[in-house]
């Protein structure tokens, strides 16, 4: 899959700097500080984080308890090796690391609203008592500049995002099938939401 190929060692050294320094904060508009006080505000000390990327989430977020017990979940194991890495070490108490060979579809970089039904069927199925969260970008319902336009176009012609005809209205009509308490919050392309 485009989606996961892209992240290689080589990418996933620059990700940080690019993704959550620069085009979070210049081109989807929504900073990578909220996106932590988002995680921070919905984090449980029995997480499962999907689509892990860097890890960096779960590196700077702050769980309630100094035991937390984690699952990673990627179609890439680069990914999950380098997010295992990074988060070992960086805190204390033991963890609960695992890399099933499977994906819920709970990305943040790559939503696909096509997909957002599968998406929220799994959530559920993943947490009936917890409160599962995520900050998509999406493309209708929210307001885009040209560059973001362009590279989300770019993104999905390169299958790494599919999120064409992700809209906000969709979103939490879908949310609202699986959950009783939804919230979503717009900054920028991101959807910001959280759901129990």
């Amino acid at each position: 899959m485009a989606g996961q190929a892209v992240y290689t060692p080589r990418t996933l050294d620059v990700y940080d700097v690019v993704v959550l320094g620069l085009s979070n904060t210049l081109i989807w508009k929504c900073p990578t500080q909220r996106l932590l006080d988002h995680y921070n505000d919905n984090v449980s000390d029995r997480h499962l984080d999907v689509g892990v990327g860097t890890g960096w989430f779960l590196d700077h977020c702050r769980f309630p308890s100094d035991q937390p017990q984690i699952t990673l979940l990627d179609l890439n194991p680069v990914c999950l090796e380098g997010a295992a890495a990074r988060i070992l070490p960086a805190r204390d108490g033991p963890f609960c690391l695992h890399w099933p060979k499977l994906s819920a579809g709970l990305s943040s970089g790559c939503p696909g609203a096509e997909g957002s039904g599968l998406r929220s069927s799994q959530a559920a199925s993943c947490s009936r008592r917890g409160c599962v969260r995520l900050n998509p970008f999406v493309a209708q319902g929210v307001g885009r500049s040209g560059s973001a336009r362009a590279l989300m176009g770019f993104y999905n012609a390169k299958g790494i995002f599919s999120n064409q005809q992700d809209s906000v209205d969709d979103l939490r009509r879908e949310l609202a099938t699986w959950f009783d308490e939804v919230r979503v919050e717009i900054i920028g392309c991101a959807a910001l939401f959280a759901a129990r």
